[in-house]
């Protein structure tokens, strides 16, 4: 259960700042559907305005990685997060973007090995080698 209120379209629609970061997200995504993430953070129109803006521009702007990978490490970190809700609307815009099974499959393989190197590395508080250092 939330803990705030999520807006509806309405509500949205009564307040002009609420109002244009969901038609932008609208235009951008050209998707009519606004989820709960927008819904839930527009108790608090400054916030909505900025996280919108920075994941408009990391997620949405062209750059060096594709729009699938972008995806697929947000899920990953999503899942060292703990993020379920991250996790699902992440997996579903990256099946919308391509990703195929065997795609999510070994995602699944890599996010699960690197969770156990991390683990083992972390508890037997390895020194980095002078080769990896940057």
């Amino acid at each position: 259960m939330a803990t705030v209120t999520l807006w509806s379209d309405a509500e949205a629609e009564a307040d002009p700042r609420v109002k244009a970061v969901f038609d932008d997200i609208r235009a951008t995504r050209r998707s009519e559907f606004i989820n709960n993430f927008w819904r839930g953070l527009a108790n608090q129109p400054a916030v909505l305005e900025r996280t919108w803006a920075s994941l408009k521009q990391v997620m949405a702007a062209d750059g060096a990685l594709d729009p699938l990978t972008k995806e697929l490490i947000y899920i990953a970190v999503s899942t060292a997060n703990g993020c379920s809700y991250c996790i699902h609307s992440h997996t579903a815009a990256a099946r919308a973007k391509g990703m195929t099974d065997a795609q999510h499959g070994e995602l699944l393989a890599v996010i699960g090995m690197a969770a156990e190197t991390n683990a083992l590395v972390t508890a037997m508080q390895l020194p980095v080698d002078r080769e990896f250092e940057a």
